[in-house]
């Protein structure tokens, strides 16, 4: 538009034609920027001071068009990278971007089915059991009805069929109505979801899939498109082309560096120390070393040795040195205490890490300059910290420090091939197997899934029948992983060899060896292989999916760029477009962090190159999420300057614009991929009441008439906490439903994608209790007592037949939550956090608080109950009826059995939380947090005692429930006041 627009300009003759040149600006973030993608609205770009300069084009405009959508993508300029000047980093992303473009290659050239499993995943329910309880009533007849579209008919088949056998059904059919003479195959075909990116293919039944088991759950019929694998070698071919384009120009032009910056010190405190210590992983390989004191000034001065007490020899490979500077400030005299020295207090000011070897097995040598980190309340060491230097130098501590020259030569560490020596010694001197009572000892201890910490017999014991643990207990690695003494390399020696031979995990005990405490590179690339040879048929990727979350998080351990970890995340992620939708949004909304902004840009670009036309949708969806941001704060600048309608009315006003009809409408849902957002409906559009004004944004469904899907946009709150504790529901569903026990939960969609910013889907046909509680009676003051308010509202919902099964759902979903919440240690939880779907599932929302953090006023515990049971509950389940304790005695079995099956796989849940402790989070940030959840799921106790403490916690949560009542009256005469 501006380049027609200069059409009329005396000098536009002069010029060559348009692709001969491009505009730049000064953008947003101060940097110059080649505007290549030349379809971004004004806008969107920013430009400062609103003006563009026309330049002549250089070098490849393919490849710098992807690359300015790459880093606007990420939000992350790619020339950053450059700028290092970092021989790792470099290194890095040659390899990584050889590797993602290869198996973008490889994908192009797999045949037509092959490619549908990466790109449209089959999404399948853990089990084909459709027994009760939680199973589908087919009411009178086995068959169910399938409707496919050729001209809408309609096709019947046993649930248990595959889709093939159904093609086959449609195909003749159609051959009959249309009087076909041609004969077509079902192999050619495969079948869509209407309305959806999601199909309906391969050897599994039909009643497996979830959109199929919804459906039939929910009494509604299946409507499907059968469509030609010439249209789906269409999309293949579509995609192939981008990527090949971008491929074939290599040609990277790189902008200048960007100017260094002065490291400035640190003028704070009476004297300054630096404390040092060098780890492995969590353990101290040797006494702690402390420099002398120096006197505050601009560039403090030590010019002291630090000699640590271990030799060079026995430095293991993921030696870690840990710096933490602080400030000894002198204690002011009491009056009455002149006979007593002064005492000092240590002022933590800031930490900062480092690799004893570089990435290259090389022990360090020279000057090195460490940006440190702010320190934060605790121990002045961070080993558990990365290792990155603080971009941010202008506002950092700069510590210099000097690696000795040991030897005039290179000194690397041993390869595995070259200890063959130190291996032979032990085999051959290696014969002591223990006796009788020992392996009984050892059998305890390997059996104690409680453990925290090993006294020096056990350790003793352990590593003496290290064989025995091998061979009778190999999910016990961890344990004794745990006491090898890392500070002697003939032990090292002795268990990395051990390891070769050790038998594959699965991903329950795999999970555990990501952590922090487990940095040896052989183990962790140990753990990749057990995951990587993860084959449940169905669900290898399903079951990634599940922990992807905490797979990103530990990423943040590792200490090197180039990491077994990375490489198999980007190698699933290119394999399956669902994983990698999942692995960009959890990277990318935590770009903001300092401490990992590069690491997952690096990773970030790498899957980019290796899914060029993926970006396109993921662009799309990046673009939507930052108007929904302006938005929210239109929202929040005006919405207490007017009257709550009249803002409403301006936010519909505003979305109504050209520029935000354009972004917010046609994308790919980012909470889930396969449901397709077309038009924002504006005026069904709404801000909500709570403090950060969240956006209740509500879509169109061309393809369902009547229907529509709703996305709540949050700007202010952190979902990770929120999104956390919805896997962990979804895994506790998922455990559930194996063993055939199905509870009707609602994990909905919660997605977080930036600083503070996230999505959580609308979950439709539902209210808070405290809406029900509130229209059901006269006064905020006796809503909450009304036991009546439930049952009658399910009545409304659901007349005559259909109310047993709306009881049935209540029910079963009750039982759920009340296992689950119990189980978390969920906290707030109040009348306007807990809702109910009109076909009776209740569900829980909000989860700000967990792991037993309840809140409190005027230091009282407001929540007195180990989960939520009150009597109007009990009421629905009775089905009104006081004396009907037949249905009450199946809700507590239900709530019994679901219990014992999340004890059985207590250690899968302790292993995920304590992966997030990396994440940050307030209420997880060290092993004290994660042991609420060991006590409740009874970890180290049988299941007879673990299934009796839970009876305890449910007559407690039943007798005490009069206590919630109150609470709840207290929150809505709160709410009440406040509006």
């Amino acid at each position: 538009m501006v380049w027609r627009n200069a059409s009329s300009e005396p000098l536009y003759g002069a010029l060559s034609d348009a692709d001969a040149y491009v505009f730049t600006c000064i953008n947003s973030t101060a940097e110059r920027e080649e505007l290549e993608d030349e379809t971004r609205r004004l806008c969107d770009v920013r430009p400062f001071m609103s003006v563009l300069r026309l330049v002549a084009r250089e070098g490849d405009r393919v490849e710098k068009l992807t690359n300015t959508q790459i880093s606007l993508l990420i939000g992350k300029g790619l020339h950053e990278f450059d700028s290092q000047k970092n021989h790792e980093v470099n290194e890095f992303r040659a390899k990584m971007r050889s590797f993602c473009e290869e198996k973008a290659q490889d994908r192009q050239r797999l045949p037509w089915y092959q490619w549908m499993e990466y790109s449209f995943s089959c999404d399948l329910e853990p089990c084909v059991s459709l027994a009760e309880p939680g199973g589908i009533k087919t009411k009178g007849t086995k068959k169910i009805f399938v409707n496919v579209k050729f001209e809408a008919s309609d096709v019947s088949q046993e649930p248990q069929d595959l889709p093939m056998i159904l093609m086959r059904s449609a195909l003749k059919k159609k051959a009959t109505v249309f009087r076909s003479v041609r004969q077509e195959k079902p192999e050619d075909y495969t079948l869509q979801v209407n309305g959806r990116w999601e199909f309906i293919y391969g050897k599994y039944p039909l009643c497996q899939f979830k959109y199929i088991f919804s459906c039939l759950r929910g009494g509604q019929t299946p409507h499907l498109t059968m469509v030609h694998h010439s249209t789906i070698v269409k999309y293949q071919e579509e995609q192939g082309c981008l990527g090949s384009q971008v491929s074939k120009s290599r040609s990277l032009s790189k902008p200048p560096p960007l100017p260094v910056k002065k490291v400035r010190g640190q003028p704070l405190g009476t004297t300054l120390v630096v404390q040092a210590g060098l780890f492995h992983g969590s353990e101290l390989l040797c006494k702690v070393v402390t420099s002398g004191e120096v006197n505050v000034c601009s560039e403090p001065l030590w010019d002291q040795k630090l000699v640590f007490d271990i030799s060079v020899s026995d430095l293991p490979r993921m030696s870690r040195l840990c710096f933490a500077l602080y400030a000894v400030i002198e204690k002011a005299k009491k009056p009455r205490s002149t006979k007593k020295k002064n005492k000092k207090a240590d002022c933590p000011l800031a930490w900062v890490n480092t690799m004893v070897f570089d990435y290259k097995d090389q022990l360090k040598t020279g000057e090195f300059l460490l940006s440190t980190w702010p320190s934060v309340p605790g121990d002045l060491l961070n080993p558990m910290g990365t290792v990155e230097k603080n971009p941010n130098v202008d506002s950092a501590a700069g510590l210099l420090i000097r690696f000795p020259n040991i030897r005039p030569h290179p000194l690397y560490y041993p390869h595995f091939d070259k200890v063959h020596l130190i291996l032979k010694k032990w085999r051959e001197g290696y014969s002591h197997q223990g006796g009788g009572k020992g392996l009984s000892i050892l059998k305890e201890i390997v059996d104690n899934k409680n453990y925290t910490e090993f006294f020096e017999d056990e350790k003793e014991l352990l590593w003496k029948l290290r064989g025995v643990v091998r061979e009778r207990y190999p999910e016990s690695l961890s344990k004794l992983l745990l006491i090898t003494k890392w500070n002697k390399h003939e032990d090292v020696a002795q268990m990395v060899a051990f390891l070769q031979k050790w038998p594959d995990l699965p991903a329950l005990h795999a999970l555990e060896l990501l952590d922090y405490s487990f940095p040896d590179p052989m183990v962790r690339s140990f753990t990749i292989r057990c995951l990587r040879k993860l084959r449940s048929p169905q669900f290898i990727d399903e079951e990634l999916l599940q922990y992807l979350l905490q797979l990103v998080q530990v990423l943040k351990y590792e200490s090197y760029l180039d990491c077994d970890l990375a490489t198999f995340l980007l190698e699933r992620a290119l394999s399956n477009k669902r994983i990698g939708h999942f692995l960009f949004w959890h990277l990318k909304s935590e770009m903001h962090v300092s401490s990992v902004s590069l690491r997952f840009g690096l990773i970030l670009e790498a899957y980019c190159r290796g899914n060029i036309y993926h970006i396109k949708s993921l662009w799309k969806q990046n673009e939507a999420l930052n108007k929904m941001k302006a938005l929210n704060d239109f929202v929040k600048s005006g919405w207490q300057k007017t009257s709550r309608q009249q803002m409403t009315d301006d936010m519909k006003l505003c979305i109504k614009q050209e520029a935000y009809m354009e972004a917010l409408s046609y994308l790919l849902s980012p909470l889930n991929p396969s449901i397709k957002l077309s038009e924002i409906c504006a005026d069904r559009c709404k801000f909500m009441d709570s403090k950060m004004k969240p956006l209740w944004l509500m879509y169109k469904n061309k393809w369902v008439q009547g229907d529509a899907v709703g996305i709540i946009f949050k700007n202010g709150d952190d979902l990770r906490q929120d999104m956390l504790t919805l896997q962990m529901i979804q895994l506790m569903e998922i455990l559930w439903k194996k063993e055939g026990l199905d509870l009707r939960m609602i994990p909905y969609g919660c997605l977080s994608t930036g600083n503070k910013t996230g999505l959580i889907e609308v979950v439709k046909n539902s209210d808070t209790i405290a809406n029900i509680q509130r229209n059901n009676s006269n006064s905020a003051a006796t809503a909450a007592f009304n036991k009546d308010a439930l049952l009658n509202w399910l009545k409304s919902k659901n007349p005559e037949d259909k109310l047993d099964q709306a009881i049935e759902e209540f029910t079963l979903s009750c039982a759920g939550y009340c296992v689950a919440t119990y189980v978390l240690g969920i906290g707030d939880r109040h009348n306007d956090n807990i809702m109910i779907k009109e076909t009776g599932q209740l569900f829980h929302i909000d989860f700000g608080h967990f792991l037993g953090n309840f809140k409190s006023k005027f230091g009282i515990n407001r929540e007195r109950v180990p989960f939520i049971l009150t009597y109007d509950f009990v009421h629905v389940i009775q089905q009104g009826r006081t004396n009907n304790s037949e249905k009450f005695e199946r809700f507590r079995e239900c709530c019994e059995q679901a219990y014992k099956i999340l004890c059985r796989n207590g250690t899968l849940f302790v292993n995920l939380f304590a992966m997030m402790k990396a994440a940050g989070l307030p209420e997880l940030s060290s092993f004290k947090d994660i042991q609420y959840l060991k006590d409740s799921l009874a970890l180290g106790k049988s299941e007879e005692e673990a299934l009796k403490n839970f009876k305890v916690k449910f007559n407690e949560a039943l007798r005490e429930s009069w206590k919630t009542k109150v609470n709840w009256m207290m929150h809505s005469l709160a709410k009440d006041s406040r509006l």
